[in-house]
């Protein structure tokens, strides 16, 4: 199960987490992420796409194949 916020409890800002193998930790509460590719704010009940191995996260699929290109270009 990923961690979720309690929506009684409104939070802003964007959170800290640890991405972990199928789920991640919130390390410092927030109501977003940032993706890593694209700077988009990705609200945490919709992340889905993560590296564990870069600890980033992506807004999308597409953004995910488009960072592995990236490093395999490295």
């Amino acid at each position: 199960m990923l961690n979720r916020y309690d929506r009684s409890s409104p939070m802003n800002g964007e959170a800290e987490v640890k991405y972990l193998d199928g789920d991640f930790r919130v390390a410092r509460p927030g109501a977003f992420v940032r993706c890593a590719v694209t700077g988009v704010p990705i609200p945490l009940e919709e992340l889905k796409y993560w590296s564990v191995d870069l600890q980033e996260a992506y807004a999308s699929p597409e953004i995910v194949l488009q960072r592995v290109k990236e490093k395999a270009g490295n």
